[in-house]
């Protein structure tokens, strides 16, 4: 006997919405949507099973008589014009429960082996000098700029100033896509990364969909979120005058801590073009926008003229990523532990060879299912 479902029409448009779909993806994968929204015909309870698995939705919310309210699980502070984002996509909030899950569990590890609380964790508010904590980066990241121009590229630069905000006890998380699933892509028009503040085990969550050197400039943002101790999830949009304090001051940190504003009055050649952008953002490995957003900060460029000249730079960029992929393939061994955090991975690999970490516990935070994957990663880690 076929079973048949009553399901809101609001739900189904709500776990569309949700989903990220647009008309055509739709139309493509959910082929009798319209019939079940205007009640020509009700799916079976084996349609509906596929269409909240398409659609990333718990099935029993689509029992529910109008969508449920989903709010993001930390503070929101994006922003699209001063005002707040709307209705997080699934692709968000299970990036996010996911970062939970895995800072829950190296919280506990870090906790048996009696770690201390880090002391730059809440060590400042937003009436501290930017100047003076982007100087503390810089000097405890070792991230100075004497040393760009050692750095080959923008990648270079990335996993050097990872590995060192790592070693000073933050785990950095960098992914485009949700956990493991390539066809689950991060929108970086969505977020660009969040904070999860904790004494002993702050995480860092970068969009990897995003350029690298979009990604560095985030990283630095979200590391400013710990200093303030405080949980967020940024856009870390630089186009602003007004918003949250916090997001405002986290992007003065950032900003000068990639790029001082007593270098960019030395180095600047006076002319915002193309050429100019694209040399002070090579030789000091951050983005064009980050470069913009200094000129306009040293008075050199006005609010309108900064406006006009960030938003078409914005949207150049925007066209690279949407005629790209994400990254995928290549060396799984190598671009995995970025995704995890080398940190995390290193603690979860070793603690199941202490046996004091199921394998199985081990494969699900890894987000494999294979002992030769665990093994591998392993080896690629130095982990023994």
């Amino acid at each position: 006997m076929v079973v048949r479902v009553e399901v809101a029409s609001d739900l189904l448009h709500w776990a569309v919405e949700r989903a990220g779909w647009d008309e055509e993806t739709t139309e493509r994968r959910a082929t009798r949507l319209g019939e079940w929204v205007d009640g020509t015909h009700r799916p079976t309870l084996r349609q509906l099973e596929k269409f909240a698995n398409d659609t990333h939705t718990p099935l029993g919310l689509l029992f529910l008589p109008e969508p449920p309210v989903e709010d993001v699980p930390i503070p929101d502070m994006r922003t699209i014009g001063n005002v707040a984002v709307p209705r997080p996509s699934a692709d968000l909030l299970d990036t996010i429960y996911l970062c939970q899950s895995r800072q829950g569990w190296y919280r506990d590890y870090v906790q048996e082996g009696a770690a201390a609380a880090l002391e730059f964790v809440g060590s400042a508010t937003t009436a501290t000098d930017p100047t003076i904590i982007a100087d503390q980066m810089r000097d405890g990241l070792g991230f100075e700029l004497s040393e760009r121009g050692a750095f080959s590229d923008w990648e270079d630069a990335r996993r050097r100033l990872i590995d060192r905000i790592e070693a000073n006890g933050v785990l950095v998380m960098v992914n485009g896509i949700v956990g493991a699933n390539t066809h689950r892509v991060l929108n970086p028009q969505e977020f660009r990364g969040f904070a999860l503040a904790d004494p002993v085990a702050p995480l860092i969550f970068v969009n990897g969909a995003d350029t690298k050197a979009a990604q560095i400039f985030t990283i630095i943002h979200e590391l400013a979120h710990i200093w303030l101790g405080e949980s967020a999830l940024s856009d870390a949009a630089m186009v602003s005058r007004g918003g949250i304090d916090e997001e405002r001051w986290c992007n003065q940190v950032a900003a000068e801590v990639l790029l001082p504003l007593a270098a960019l009055r030395v180095d600047y050649h006076g002319e915002v073009d193309a050429t100019e952008l694209k040399r002070l953002a090579r030789k000091y490995r951050v983005s064009t926008l980050v470069v913009l957003k200094r000129i306009f900060d040293a008075h050199l460029l006005d609010w309108d003229a900064y406006q006009e000249r960030y938003e078409s730079e914005r949207e150049r960029i925007m066209d690279i990523l949407a005629a790209r992929k994400v990254e995928g393939g290549g060396n799984y061994y190598f671009t995995q532990p970025l995704r995890l955090s080398r940190q995390f991975a290193r603690a979860v690999i070793a603690s199941a060879f202490e046996g004091t970490t199921t394998y199985r516990d081990a494969y699900r935070l890894l987000g494999t299912k294979k002992h030769s994957t665990f093994e591998g990663l392993a080896a690629e880690l130095g982990v023994v």
